[in-house]
């Protein structure tokens, strides 16, 4: 899964499974931007132990919910490399607990604008770039869905299940629009990780009180999922094109 100094851009790179992602990626031998939208401290961190060991890495501000800010952050990777050769659609948020009865549209235009339409502006740039129909040279597109797409969210948050259930489609359809033209996409479906998320959602107890509800009885690991994503990125996955992969525990 070696990255033989291919240009990466993670969204949302400086915490969680971004952040392993990026560093999983450094160590293999991508020269790696860090994309982040607020938390300029944990990029430096995640550039600095990229550099640490020996490998390329860039911070690279950008809120992926601006299309001024999308534009921006692929124009920074064009200066600072010059090409552009694998892409993960990682920034997502969440929000607190909440019946759908109770969601306000101001929640669910956040919710959607970050989520669904930030994730389809970025697949829209890299495609710009990567595609054999616009001079590119050809890459790999890896999109972050969650277990929550298929699960739904009930109780909790229908609307993020609901954007994840978006990035599941753009996932199907964008990978085939594009087969032909040198670019693969793919997406993993993570369930319950140990991960920054659930604190952000107003649930940092999420974790244990879920747990039992997980045939592997345990919850996963950012560093797992940064594993599937640099394999669906990697040579060793050049036949597959189009699928979700679920890093759940079985769940």
């Amino acid at each position: 899964m070696k990255g033989q100094g291919k240009v990466l851009l993670v969204t949302g790179g400086s915490r969680g499974i971004g952040a392993a992602t990026c560093r999983l990626a450094g160590a293999a031998g991508y020269r790696v931007a860090v994309n982040y939208a607020t938390n300029e401290a944990a990029a430096d961190a995640v550039v600095a132990t990229i550099r640490a060991g020996g490998g390329e890495a860039v911070k690279i501000r950008g809120d992926v919910g601006s299309e001024a800010d999308v534009l921006a952050m692929f124009a920074a990777v064009d200066e600072a490399f010059g090409r552009l050769d694998a892409f993960v659609n990682n920034a997502g948020v969440v929000d607190m607990k909440a019946r759908v009865d109770q969601m306000s549209a101001a929640r669910l235009e956040r919710m959607m604008r970050i989520n669904v339409v930030g994730s389809f502006l970025c697949a829209r740039e890299a495609v710009r770039r990567m595609s054999t129909l616009h001079g590119g040279k050809g890459g790999a597109i890896v999109n972050l869905s969650s277990a929550a797409a298929v699960i739904g969210g009930s109780g909790q948050y229908v609307d993020y299940a609901a954007s994840k259930g978006a990035i599941d489609t753009l996932t199907v359809g964008l990978s085939r629009e594009v087969a032909a033209e040198g670019i693969r996409v793919n997406a993993v479906r993570p369930g319950i990780i140990d991960t920054e998320i659930h604190a952000s959602g107003g649930e940092p107890d999420r974790i244990a009180a879920m747990r039992e509800g997980i045939p592997m009885k345990r919850e996963g690991t950012a560093e797992e999922v940064a594993e599937v994503v640099l394999w669906l990125l990697s040579d060793a996955a050049s036949y597959t094109t189009g699928s979700i992969v679920n890093v759940s525990g079985g769940r």
